[in-house]
């Protein structure tokens, strides 16, 4: 039999030509079409140094997806209390996204002060507590959207519209991957469905394809989509995939030869060439059974025998979120540079996500329980293996709910003031940046209220990064992640 290595040689986009009665070139020039922002530089040639000593060079963005409530987790509003059922007074007119201007609505849950900052949670987030000290608080956040959609854009791109890069496909940009056989950007969605906008939130967009984000669903069986023969097939063995590797390679080699400085299928290459050493390195990285008991326990994996505190009222919500937050530790050990786990999506009722327009004790109680152990489990185990101080913690949503009640048991959007937190890779500690009003319904200053872009700078920053000079041009425009807005806030920084 005769080596596929004794073809006679053609070109990537010769090959197609000839193939399939030139419908190869046509699917091609779509193709290239659609990479024409990635010509004017080869991929991962922005800088790939630091533009100002880093602090971390890892990140993990927590997304709560549907808009949870800062007031019944993390802002505490004791008026809200003592006025509960009282006819509500914005002192101004408020456009409200749906009928959520009812009386003033206390926190669902008691509220306790926790580690030695004395943060004030609430008890579905009460897990958190064991690391209040090492999170930083910002109650000031401001939107500029109450729509899904838009506002999820925004968290997620930097931009309330769709076309934009998300901001792992940014720090992939910027600073290259810390592996070979792991992508740098990888997304764990929630196990029913995506978040609004689905892969457009992690989208690389005019960037290189290779900056997109890569879906892992841990806990099923084929997290990794296509990484394996599906076994429906005879023709689709190791060898032949082999063999395949081994053409593509040298086709890869001749085109590049044939064109030097022309970087639009390289990005394309690359992923191919990723695909290969992830059969290889991914399921060893998403095998958790090696895992010992204490750690799969402190994340909430419900092991048989787990005895969960009476206050864990949805174990399987913590077994969800705890298998994702423990995948993300083991991805980012092994060089993933950017993880980023959703909780909720915008299907189903009973909902199962954030957007508790009916009753947030039914909504958030489960979801914010789950992500509370994940969460606080994670934190603990990247500072016992000493990851804490290089690895950013974020936790976002994409806006926060209505001091007033909507309906008696839910919360109407609150694009005005939410709340994000911090953790690790140089942020200090047991602080609280900005403030919301008495009621959480605006920031207190309303002359300096910090916004996504405030956030991302300061994330950037901490990688080594300048948010203004990380630049791509398209459309004859410079764009970045931050429009041409942000600073980065430097009270947050340890």
């Amino acid at each position: 039999m005769n080596s596929p290595l004794s073809i006679n040689l053609q070109s990537r986009r010769d090959l197609l030509k000839t193939a399939g009665g030139g419908f190869g070139s046509i699917a091609l020039n779509a193709m290239l079409q659609q990479d024409l922002g990635a010509a004017q530089l080869p991929p991962n040639s922005v800088t790939q140094i630091a533009h100002n000593p880093p602090r971390a060079k890892r990140v993990v963005q927590l997304f709560m997806a549907g808009a949870a409530s800062h007031l019944d987790l993390f802002d505490y509003k004791p008026a809200l209390i003592k006025h509960h059922g009282e006819k509500s007074d914005f002192g101004e007119h408020v456009e409200a996204f749906q009928d959520g201007l009812g009386p003033w609505m206390k926190p669902v849950w008691e509220f306790q002060p926790y580690g030695a900052c004395g943060k004030m949670i609430s008890e579905p987030v009460a897990p958190l507590g064991s690391v209040i000290d090492e999170i930083s608080f910002v109650h000031n956040v401001t939107g500029k959207s109450g729509v899904h959609s838009q506002a999820t854009y925004l968290q997620a791109t930097g931009f309330n519209r769709p076309g934009f890069p998300g901001m792992g496909c940014w720090i992939s940009y910027g600073l290259g991957s810390l592996s070979d056989e792991l992508p740098t950007f990888v997304v764990l969605p929630d196990h029913r469905g995506f978040a609004s906008n689905g892969p457009k939130n992690w989208s690389s967009a005019f960037l290189p394809a290779q900056h997109q984000g890569t879906i892992i669903r841990p806990g099923t069986s084929d997290p990794i989509t296509h990484l394996r023969p599906s076994g429906k097939t005879n023709f689709a063995t190791s060898m032949a995939d082999a063999d395949g590797q081994a053409v593509l390679a040298r086709l890869n080699r001749e085109h590049a030869r044939e064109r030097p400085g022309d970087s639009r299928l390289e990005a394309r290459i690359k992923s191919y060439e990723m695909a290969a050493r992830m059969q290889l390195s991914a399921p060893e990285a998403l095998d958790l059974s090696k895992e010992p008991a204490f750690i799969k326990k402190m994340y909430g994996l419900a092991e048989p025998g787990t005895q969960w505190p009476k206050t864990i009222n949805a174990p399987e919500e913590a077994d969800y979120f705890g298998r994702k937050c423990l995948t993300a530790r083991r991805l980012l050990e092994r060089g993933v540079r950017f993880v980023q786990i959703w909780s909720g999506n915008d299907n189903g009722f009973p909902r199962r996500n954030w957007d508790s327009h009916e009753d947030i004790e039914r909504d958030h109680g489960p979801l914010a329980s789950g992500m509370a152990i994940g969460t606080s489990a994670l934190i603990a185990d990247l500072k016992q293996r000493g990851m804490l101080d290089d690895t950013i913690v974020l936790w976002t949503t994409e806006f926060g709910r209505m001091p007033s009640t909507q309906g008696s048991k839910g919360r109407d959007h609150n694009p005005f003031v939410f709340t994000n937190w911090l953790a690790g890779g140089g942020i200090k500690g047991g602080l609280v940046h900005g403030e919301s009003d008495e009621w959480g319904y605006k920031p207190l200053d309303r002359r300096n209220p910090t916004e996504v872009y405030d956030i991302h700078a300061t994330i950037m920053h901490l990688l080594g990064l300048d948010h203004e000079k990380l630049t791509f041009r398209k459309d004859s425009i410079d764009r970045r992640l931050t429009d041409v807005h942000g600073h980065v806030i430097k009270e947050l920084l340890a």
